[in-house]
C-alpha cells in the first residue's frame, strides 16, 4: 500500500493534512515539492528566511529508529551515511496535480475538514486493496476516492463514531462503486 500511495502521492497528500495539525499551520504556507533523489526529507523555513532541513540516506530505519528513541540519537553502524561526494545535485519540483489527482484529493479534504479526511484514507485503502487484488485498474483509485467524497454527507464536528461510521460508509461504498461502474479489468 505504501508503494502506491507513493505513487498516486496520496502518501504526501496526507502529509501536508499531518503538518496542518501537527504544527498548527494553514495550508496555504505548506509547500510540497518532489525530490527525485529523496536526499532532503523535511525542511522547514523560518520568519527570518533561513531553512533548517533534515537530511538522510533514503531508508526508512532511520526515521523509525529515531521515533523508537526519541529524543536519544542512537548510533547505527548499520544505517548508510550519506556519502557527500556521490552527491552532485539536489532538485526539487512542483508537483503536477492533474498528474497526481490523488493529491488534489488529499489536500481538498484535508481542507473540509469533519469526516472528509476519514472518508478519504478509508476510500484510498479499499481503492489500493482492490488495484492490487487485480480488480480495478490504477487509474481507477483516484476516481473511486473522488466519487466517495463527493456522495459523502459530511459532518462538520464529527464524534468518534461518527468518525468510524465515515470510514464504515466510505469501505462500503468503494466497492458499490467499484462494482456498479464496471471499473474491474
Amino acid at each position: 500500500k505504501v508503494t502506491i500511495d507513493s505513487a498516486t502521492m496520496m502518501n504526501k497528500g496526507l502529509e501536508v493534512i499531518e503538518a496542518r495539525w501537527l504544527f498548527d499551520m494553514e495550508y496555504e504556507n505548506i509547500e510540497i515539492l518532489i525530490h527525485p533523489q529523496s536526499i532532503v526529507h523535511s525542511m522547514v523555513e523560518f520568519v527570518d528566511g533561513s531553512i533548517k532541513a533534515q537530511l538522510s540516506y533514503p531508508d526508512m530505519r532511520l526515521p523509525i529508529q529515531y521515533a523508537l528513541s526519541y529524543p536519544e540519537r542512537l548510533d547505527n553502524p548499520q544505517l548508510p551515511r550519506l556519502d557527500w561526494s556521490n552527491i552532485k545535485n539536489l532538485t526539487f519540483d512542483q508537483p503536477d496535480i492533474d498528474t497526481f489527482p490523488c493529491l488534489r484529493l488529499a489536500i481538498e479534504a484535508g481542507k473540509r475538514k469533519g469526516t472528509y479526511p476519514a472518508v478519504l484514507c478509508a476510500a484510498d485503502e479499499v481503492a489500493v486493496e482492490l488495484f492490487l487484488s487485480q480488480a480495478i485498474k490504477f487509474t481507477n483509485i483516484a476516481n473511486l476516492v473522488e466519487q466517495a467524497l463527493e456522495q459523502h454527507q459530511a459532518i462538520a464536528c464529527p464524534t468518534l463514531e461518527e468518525i468510524m461510521a465515515a470510514d464504515a460508509w466510505a469501505r462500503e461504498k468503494v466497492i458499490q462503486l467499484a462494482s456498479r461502474d464496471n471499473q474491474c479489468y
